[in-house]
């Protein structure tokens, strides 16, 4: 149904490594599936959107729905979201959208028109959910438990070391600044060395400041973490920042990887500005 949840829908299938098409006509549907079959296996899992948009070709759909099924290895699946009336009306309004069949009527007319329109599909369907109740992260989860191509989700965290003097990173979501920590760049002997060097890690970490901050991170990410998780989040990226991101932050980066992977969280690291030459740390 118009207004149900496609659009969350597709974004989630497309998170799980989908190759989606939006609004494809049903009369084409048979020419991409020989796409799909000759494509030497690249693509193995597609999600296509039908909706009223194409409603001059949908007679077409059932007739292409049994061409896969009979002439095709391909395996069809049908998901209908449905919602009810009251709801799907609120969301027009919000939205102030129109209904792609109320041209010369009311929204609610639009409604059951295509109720009517699409009662055959859904009773064909594999998978119908009801949109009415559930929150847009719910949504997701409801299609990433069914269709995932793992049987588990992972939730990775991406810890980031950068230097705030080459800019902040455009892709963290959470940002955190240790420029108050000690600062090895002042020590001659580890100035040209990284927080990949035990020297320099351990002399980042001995401090009371450096300590005090680790466990309220540790804490504050504690809790925050499952938190995004929850939300259906599938990859959280953590930058830590020095001055030229080369000390400090590579070795916090380096140790927060450590101890979020001990917690059972997929970790990795990486250090933006670690080789841009001698820069302050």
């Amino acid at each position: 149904m118009s207004g149900a949840g496609k659009t969350v829908a597709v974004q989630s299938f497309e998170d799980m490594g989908y190759f989606c098409v939006d609004n494809l006509p049903p009369a084409l549907i048979p020419k991409f599936i020989d796409l799909v079959e000759g494509s030497g296996g690249k693509m193995q899992r597609v999600a296509l959107v039908i909706d009223l948009r194409g409603r001059e070709f949908f007679d077409q759909l059932f007739s292409a729905i049994d061409t896969i099924g009979t002439e095709s290895k391909v395996t069809p699946q049908i998901v209908f979201l449905d919602s009810r009336d009251s709801v799907l009306v609120r969301r027009y309004k919000e939205t102030r959208r129109s209904h792609p069949l109320s041209a010369g009527g009311t929204l609610l007319e639009g409604i059951k028109a295509e109720r009517e329109l699409l009662d055959e599909l859904k009773g064909q369907a594999q998978m119908i959910i009801d949109t009415s109740d559930l929150k847009p992260t719910q949504l997701r989860e409801r299609i990433l438990q069914r269709f995932s191509l793992t049987e588990k989700q992972v939730f990775n965290v991406q810890l980031l070391s950068f230097g705030f003097k080459h800019g902040v990173p455009i892709d963290a979501d959470l940002v955190f600044d240790v420029r108050f920590l000690p600062n090895p760049h002042y020590i001659d002997h580890m100035r040209p060395k990284t927080g990949l060097d035990q020297e320099v890690y351990d002399y980042v970490l001995k401090w009371s400041e450096t300590k005090q901050f680790i466990e309220k991170l540790q804490d504050l990410l504690t809790y925050m973490l499952p938190h995004y998780k929850r939300e259906g989040k599938r990859q959280l990226v953590i930058a830590i920042g020095c001055t030229g991101g080369k000390h400090r932050s590579v070795t916090l980066a380096e140790f927060f990887k450590k101890t979020l992977g001990d917690e059972g969280y997929h970790t990795f690291v990486s250090h933006r500005d670690v080789e841009k030459g001698k820069l302050e740390g």
